[in-house]
C-alpha cells in the first residue's frame, strides 16, 4: 500500500512538474511575443536573403547551365577551383582586394575612434550634437551619389583642377590615375562612413568610468597619458568586438564603389574578388568559377573571424561570442 501511495505521488509530482514547465514556456511567450514579432522580420530577411542563397553553393562543384538548373547540371568536382586558381586575373585580383583592405584597415578602421574621441571632448552639447549630423549624413548617400560628388570636386573637369587652371597651376589627375586608386577608394571610404562608425565608439567611450579620469589627473596624468591609461582600456572590448567583425568582412571592398569607378581606371587598377564574380558570372556566364571564387572568399572570411575570436579569449576578452 505505501508502495502504491508512493508511486501515485511520484506520478502526481512528475506531472505537476510538467504542467508548470508548460506554464513557465506559456507565461515566458504571453511575456515576450511582442518583442518576437517585431523580431520575425528580420529573422525572415536573413533567412530568405542569406541562408537560402547558401544552397547556390553547389554550382561550385557543377559545370553549371541556367536552362539545366541545379538538378541537371553535371558535377564537375573540384575543376571549377582547379580552373580559378590557374587564372591570372583571379589572382590579380586577390592582390587588389589585399591591397584595398590592408590600406582601409590602417587608414579606416582608426578613423572612426578618432573622431569619436574629437567628439567626445567637445564641451559644447549643441555643437556636439551639430557635428555629430553633419558627419553622420554622409553614411546615407548612395555609393552612386557619392561618386558623382568626388568626380565633380576631383575630376577632370572639376572644382579644384577648374581652380588650379584659372591660377595657371597644374592639374591633378586624381579621379582618373591607376596609381592612387586604392588610397582614393580607401578615402571615399572614410568620409562616407567614418561618422557613422563612432556611434559604438561614442557609447563606449560614455561607459567609462569618469572617476578613473579624475583619479589619473590627480596622479598627474596629461591628457596623452589618461588616453592611453583609462580611455583605450576602457572600451577594448568593443574594439576587439569591431575588429573581429571587421575581419569577417575584410574581404568585401566595396563592389558598388569600385564597379562604378572602373571605367575610370581601367579592370586591371579595380579588378577584385567581387568584380571578378560579377564578371565571370554574369557578363561571361562562367557560373562554376565565379561560384567558387565567391565561396572562397566566404570561407576566407568565416576563418579569419573564428581566429581573431579566439585571439580575443586568449587576451582575457569576450570577443564575438563566448568560449
Amino acid at each position: 500500500m505505501t508502495t502504491v501511495e508512493s508511486a501515485v505521488r511520484t506520478s502526481d509530482g512528475r506531472r505537476r512538474t510538467g504542467d508548470d514547465a508548460r506554464g513557465k514556456r506559456a507565461g515566458r511567450w504571453r511575456k515576450d511575443r511582442t518583442l518576437l514579432f517585431l523580431a520575425l522580420p528580420g529573422a525572415l530577411y536573413f533567412v530568405l536573403f542569406f541562408y537560402i542563397p547558401l544552397l547556390g553553393n553547389v554550382v561550385a562543384f557543377q559545370d553549371y547551365a541556367p536552362f539545366l538548373g541545379f538538378t541537371g547540371s553535371a558535377f564537375v568536382g573540384f575543376d571549377n577551383f582547379v580552373g580559378m586558381l590557374q587564372d591570372d586575373t583571379f589572382w590579380r585580383a586577390v592582390g587588389k582586394t589585399l591591397e584595398v583592405t590592408l590600406l582601409q584597415l590602417v587608414l579606416y578602421f582608426p578613423a572612426p575612434l578618432a573622431l569619436a574621441l574629437l567628439l567626445h571632448g567637445m564641451l559644447g552639447t549643441k555643437l556636439k550634437r551639430f557635428v555629430q549630423t553633419v558627419v553622420y549624413l554622409p553614411h546615407f548617400m548612395s555609393w552612386v551619389i557619392v561618386v558623382v560628388m568626388f568626380q565633380q570636386v576631383f575630376g577632370g573637369a572639376g572644382a579644384l583642377n577648374m581652380f588650379l587652371r584659372q591660377n595657371d597651376l597644374s592639374i591633378l589627375n586624381i579621379m582618373n590615375n591607376p596609381d592612387s586608386f586604392t588610397l582614393l577608394l580607401t578615402s571615399q571610404v572614410i568620409w562616407k562612413d567614418c561618422g557613422w562608425g563612432t556611434i559604438m565608439f561614442l557609447a563606449a567611450l560614455v561607459a567609462v568610468d569618469q572617476n578613473l579620469y579624475e583619479a589619473a589627473a590627480v596622479d598627474g596624468g596629461g591628457r596623452w597619458r589618461r588616453l592611453w591609461h583609462v580611455t583605450l582600456p576602457g572600451i577594448r572590448p568593443v574594439l576587439l568586438m569591431l575588429f573581429i567583425l571587421r575581419l569577417g568582412d575584410i574581404l568585401s571592398v566595396g563592389f558598388e564603389q569600385i564597379l562604378l569607378q572602373r571605367r575610370f581606371v581601367g579592370p586591371n587598377a579595380s579588378e577584385v574578388i567581387d568584380t571578378y564574380v560579377y564578371y565571370n558570372g554574369m557578363i561571361d556566364g562562367n557560373w562554376g568559377v565565379s561560384t567558387a571564387a565567391g565561396l572562397m572568399k566566404g570561407i576566407l572570411g568565416a576563418l579569419l573571424m573564428y581566429g581573431a575570436n579566439k585571439l580575443a579569449h586568449r587576451f582575457g576578452e569576450q570577443g564575438v561570442y563566448s568560449r
